[in-house]
């Protein structure tokens, strides 16, 4: 299944880079979802680490009835920075979004994400704390340090993206390599990274407010730990020196119906 994509059907618009750690059960709901509301054009790319992960039989399943639908093993070391770069490698479409497989929320916005990437965008970032944007499930510690520590780093860091820390990025596949990525493989913590390093290097940016709805299903529990707070914060402190007296990029902000006040 690797190439049938490129031998069964025209070129993606988008490619959908989804990092796994024993997802099978969410999976099953996220793509049947995916695959009824998504108008784009798209290949979904599931990166897996190791070969014993219950996600493969769930995609190989699934794979008889999808020709867009790929596994791909990440050889890069373990984490979901190491998952984004081996997806990102593998993809064919020019664009590239970032999702975790069990959150379903992203996937109503994945439509109106690419709208803005047609407007000209580098990086459409997805935001749960402003213009509407929800943050439902997962720990309430985890909740509340999050959406602390992205309120705090937009107002103080000059930082021209509310929600930084989300791991829900569209961005253009042929930029993603000028950013050189280097952070630990620590939990999504890469993301932060890239919004910060976007931003430095004067991407154009999006925004877009959705409902995330982490957990809601399937099985397992948010893996976030308190020890993950040295690498957030440490991409913090390099948010703060390199965007404090930069002025803020223009952002292009997409605000769905349903979210307007």
């Amino acid at each position: 299944m690797e190439n049938s994509v490129a031998k069964n059907q025209s070129k993606p618009r988008l490619s959908i880079v989804i990092p796994v750690l024993n997802e099978g059960v969410n999976l099953k709901i996220l793509l049947r979802i995916l695959e009824a509301v998504v108008d784009v054009r798209n290949e979904v790319l599931i990166v897996y680490d190791f070969k014993e992960d219950d996600s493969i039989p769930a995609i190989k399943e699934m794979q008889k009835d999808r020709e867009n639908l790929r596994l791909i093993h990440n050889t890069l070391g373990k984490g979901v920075i190491n998952a984004i770069k081996a997806g990102v490698n593998a993809a064919y479409g020019t664009y590239v979004l970032t999702i975790a497989a069990d959150d379903i929320g992203p996937l109503l916005a994945i439509n109106d994400m690419a709208s803005l990437m047609d407007q000209g965008c580098d990086l459409v970032n997805a935001t749960r704390y402003a213009y509407g944007g929800k943050n439902i499930g997962g720990t309430f510690i985890s909740g509340n340090l999050s959406s602390i520590a992205n309120k705090l780093f937009y107002l103080l860091s000059g930082s021209s993206l509310t929600d930084p820390t989300f791991g829900v990025k569209m961005f253009k596949k042929d930029l993603f390599g000028n950013l050189n990525l280097e952070s630990k493989p620590i939990g999504w913590a890469v993301a932060f990274e890239f919004a910060i390093k976007a931003q430095i290097a004067g991407w154009k940016l999006g925004e877009i407010p959705l409902i995330s709805l982490n957990r809601l299903y399937g099985r397992g529990r948010s893996s976030f730990k308190l020890k993950w707070l040295l690498e957030y914060s440490r991409w913090f402190l390099f948010g703060m020196k390199h965007l404090l007296f930069k002025k803020r990029n223009k952002v292009i902000r997409k605000i769905p119906s349903n979210m307007k006040r």
